[in-house]
């Protein structure tokens, strides 16, 4: 019985794509060839259209960075189904050519898959996680065909979880067999296998699923799954949409360096540190805020530059700073919705990422929208250095609260940043439109506020004019302060690149760290016993001039700990603090706008 509702389901998902998309399916076998070594086998297998297949591996994914997962390519045959072999040509660094493929083909391959985190796909011992656009290849003439594909050779006692929709879900003895639309959606389901565990609870109507890869003594499941459920249900609301029955959040707390998170049409995959956990909780609800959010604000709002994907080459855009930047406004604005934060933290987070940008000389130098250009090259340290570039997440989510601040300011508070958002899922993601990068964001404010906003934008996101903290601060009874305070000065300067460790940038010359042998190129692993966070800065801050800094670096000189006698130097500060009398109606609009709310009659229409 159960090999024939196998059959069945196959035979009617065949019958579907033969009748909705007019093209044969891309049929994928992945196998947990040899997790010892990593290796996952992949097999496809393509109906007969032409005598000629091309077969691509993505340069891209998850990230904004050329990464060439072709590297990782072991070996390429291809056969017909009787067996007999194929000629294989290499067209260029991720492109194979298959002749004599008339009557269809089976083409294998072997590929090395290490690369932990929300970022990578990676097959070991205790796991499997696959952004799949990491493993498998498309057939350029079917990216568009329906796929299916099939995990085989998953261990005993390992499971799997995915947001693909699973065609066989009955059939407990047979390897399951995943579906998508097309290769575009079937690489936006990551898969986690192993033996994970995993809270799954209904909320507003739909169901969610919350999957952990870690050891259970770091985390708690239950506390893990009621964060997340204030989350899905400020933003739900938020957005007064809700556009799933099923959504996944998967979830790696790994004992190393590493964090962040990469959105997924319906799920996200999620990295933070055991350690950070154990430090501060609110550090993962920030991420799962923000993750969360992509739902929307890049998922479906999405940028006319960015669609539809090139998998071979960098897909420039003028809009992260909105993408991603202004997600991270919206991720704190959640937070306190959610009551997971408060007041006093949104204004010392704030504080901290308005003294982030004002300390970076490259904020006069170049914009948010030339930062969203040049993310590709943010894998290279020097270009992260402060004299050299900003963050277009930094300044994009200060930018957003201010642009909060502004629209609710142009309309008496019956409009806000919420407004814009609804608008535009409105008007461009529920008619599957894309927005024309930052005139399409101020072309929904200018319609959300009835004020043209042009000046707003030509300063602040395609000019360096500094930002008008204290006129939009104002009118919600804060202001910025600044003073001079003496700060710890370690020697030396490190940047990260998203999941990666911190890496040395530059040492001073005469410095206790250039004497205790710290050298450009040094990976930071730890800080004074614990991982290194994103921003060693911040780790470093705590402590007081001529304390020993303790630090486990991996470079050139291989895996040591540097001592380092912390310096002193003085540096501005900058803190977000209520102006000495605070009225009534400036009151009602902060808590209006640290709640995501509207005021006055009317508001909540788009």
């Amino acid at each position: 019985m159960r090999p024939l509702s196998r059959r069945i389901c196959l035979a009617l998902f065949l019958l579907v794509c033969a009748c909705v998309w007019a093209q044969p399916p891309v049929d994928y076998n992945v196998a947990l060839a040899d997790a010892r070594h990593h290796v996952v086998h992949v097999r496809i297998h393509l109906a007969g259209t032409s005598a000629e297949r091309d077969l691509q591996l993505p340069a891209w994914n998850a990230l904004y960075q050329i990464r060439d997962f072709s590297q990782y390519v072991l070996s390429v045959s291809a056969r017909t189904a009787d067996g007999r072999k194929l000629p294989v040509r290499k067209l260029d660094k991720q492109t194979w050519r298959i002749s004599g493929a008339e009557a269809g083909l089976e083409f294998e391959y072997d590929i090395y898959a290490d690369n932990p985190g929300p970022y990578g796909a990676q097959l070991g011992l205790d796991h499997a996680f696959f952004n799949l656009a990491e493993i498998l290849m498309y057939p350029l003439d079917g990216r568009d065909a329906p796929a299916t594909v099939t995990f085989s050779g998953v261990p005993a006692g390992w499971k799997i979880s995915t947001p693909l929709p699973r065609l066989n879900p009955g059939d407990d003895k047979a390897a399951p067999i995943f579906s998508a639309r097309n290769y575009d959606r079937l690489v936006d389901g990551p898969v986690e296998i192993g033996a994970f565990r995993e809270k799954t609870f209904d909320e507003g109507g739909a169901t969610y699923h919350v999957v952990v890869d870690a050891d259970p003594k770091d985390y708690d499941l239950e506390q893990l799954a009621a964060m997340v459920r204030k989350i899905v249900a400020a933003e739900t609301s938020w957005m007064q949409d809700r556009p799933f029955t099923e959504y996944w959040f998967i979830y790696h707390f790994p004992r190393a360096p590493g964090g962040g998170g990469m959105e997924h049409a319906y799920s996200t995959a999620i990295e933070v540190s055991a350690d950070r956990l154990s430090d501060d909780n609110v550090g993962v609800a920030g991420v799962t805020a923000h993750e969360f959010f992509h739902l929307w604000n890049v998922k479906r709002i999405r940028p006319r530059s960015l669609a539809p994907i090139d998998y071979t080459r960098e897909n420039y855009t003028r809009a992260l700073w909105f993408a991603e930047g202004v997600t991270s406004s919206v991720e704190a604005i959640m937070l306190t919705r959610a009551g997971i934060t408060d007041e006093g933290r949104f204004l010392v987070d704030l504080s901290h990422e308005i003294r982030n940008l004002q300390l970076r000389p490259a904020h006069l130098t170049q914009s948010v929208e030339e930062s969203s250009l040049d993310t590709w090259l943010d894998k290279y340290p020097d270009y992260r250095m402060p004299e050299r570039s900003i963050s277009y997440y930094n300044k994009g989510e200060i930018l957003g609260l201010l642009l909060d601040l502004a629209v609710r300011d142009a309309t008496g508070g019956r409009r806000s940043l919420r407004d814009v958002f609804q608008w535009m899922n409105v008007h461009d993601a529920h008619l599957e439109r894309y927005y024309d990068d930052s005139e399409g964001v101020r072309e929904a404010v200018a319609a959300v506020s009835g004020k043209d906003f042009r000046q707003f934008f030509r300063d602040y996101v395609a000019g360096t004019a500094e930002l008008p903290y204290n006129d939009l601060f104002r009118t919600v009874g804060l202001q910025l302060v600044t003073h001079k305070i003496v700060i710890p000065n370690p020697g030396f300067q490190s940047v990260r690149n998203f999941d990666q460790a911190p890496v040395v940038v530059w040492v001073d010359d005469g410095s206790d760290a250039q004497r205790a042998g710290l050298e450009a190129g040094d990976r930071i692993l730890k800080v004074n016993g614990k991982m290194a966070s994103d921003d060693v800065s911040n780790m470093i801050a705590g402590l007081q001039p001529g304390e020993t800094l303790k630090l486990r670096v991996q470079g050139r000189k291989g895996n040591r700990e540097v001592r380092i006698k912390l310096g002193a130097t003085s540096q501005e500060d900058f803190k977000v603090t209520d102006l000495p009398q605070v009225t009534p109606e400036q009151r009602a609009r902060r808590h209006a706008w640290l709640s995501g709310e509207d005021q006055g009659e009317g508001a909540a229409a788009p």
